[in-house]
This record gives C-alpha cells, structure tokens and sequence, in this order.
C-alpha cells in the first residue's frame, strides 16, 4: 500500500479534486468519472506541462537483459523521460503544481505507469508550486533525454519488455515525413 499519491497540475490552489470524465480514453475502459493520481515511483512521468508529450521508461523485473541495455544506454537513473526538444522552453519557464493525496479512496488501474483513481471527490493534503521542473525530475532519479521527436522510440519502447509510459503524443511534432507510427 501507498502512503500517498500525487496529482500535478498548472493550476495553483485547487481545494478539491472532483471527478471527471476520462476524455483520453476512446474505447470507455474506464467509464464513469475519476480522479487521477500517480505514486511517487512514478511521479516523474508527470512532472511535466500537462501537454506535453512524453515517453518514460525504465526497467522492472520483467524487462530483457538486451532491452535494458538498447534502451538504458549504461544510466544509473531509475527511468528515462524522453522529450521533445521544441518543449525545453516551456520547461524552463513553466510553473506546474504537485498536489499530494491521501490514497484511501484510490484503486490502482495501472501497475507499469503508477495510475490510480478515486470515483469521489478528494481534498488534497498538501500542495507546492514547482517552478524548476528540470530540477525537480533530476531530484527524482531519472535521466531526462531531448529529441527532435519522438515517434520512433515510442514505437521501440512499446514493443519492449521495459516498463514504460507514452503521455500526450498527440500534441507531439508530426512524425519525420515517410514515418508511419505502428502503435
């Protein structure tokens, strides 16, 4: 069991988290309305601008030898956050907000990206502005890496037995022209 959960926002002073509709998913796997967090294993996937794309990845106890040596090139990080260098700006600029819950309403929905939720709504416990958001992923063990895109890695990562995270690709650039995304 978790001790707590986070939610990350760009909004400062939320007093209560209501649930909403999960407009990401098409296919209604997860219908009804919820409030979203994530555990502090996974925390750095979102401590992010909420639109921008990303893949995250690291190893777990399933994960190929020949995998997590492709993909984690030698780091010692724990995870690797891929980027889009067109979002360092923003990322250097941004102020983005971590909300911290307790879990007691929470169910885990996603054991490989740290998804929980809650169908009632929740009073956060905490909440602090993080206004070095680079500063703030490297204080969590993780390696951040910049690309030009990241259409191709997500597919390798995908096709991998690493644990992995794909987050708001569709605000990623257009795939490089003669690339067509498999996944």
């Amino acid at each position: 069991m978790v001790d707590a959960l986070y939610h990350i926002s760009s909004e400062p002073g939320i007093a209560r988290f209501d649930p909403q509709p999960d407009r990401r998913d098409k296919d209604n796997r997860m219908a009804g309305e919820m409030v979203w967090a994530t555990d502090r294993a996974h925390l750095a996937n979102q401590l992010l601008p909420r639109d921008c794309p990303r893949v995250t990845f690291g190893v777990h106890a399933g994960s190929s030898s020949a995998d997590v040596t492709r993909f984690m090139l030698g780091t010692t990080a724990k995870r690797v956050i891929a980027v889009e260098s067109a979002w360092l700006p923003q990322l250097q600029s941004e102020t983005i907000y971590c909300y911290e819950f307790a879990p007691d309403s929470f169910t885990l929905v996603d054991v490989h990206a740290g998804y929980y939720i809650s169908p009632v709504p929740v009073v956060p416990r905490a909440a602090r502005a993080i206004d070095n958001i680079l500063a703030a992923l490297l204080a969590q063990d993780v390696e951040v890496r910049f690309m030009p895109t990241l259409w191709v890695l997500r597919d390798l990562i995908v096709e991998s037995t690493l644990e992995f995270s794909i987050i708001c690709m569709r605000h990623a650039q257009p795939p490089l022209n003669g690339y067509m995304p498999r996944h």
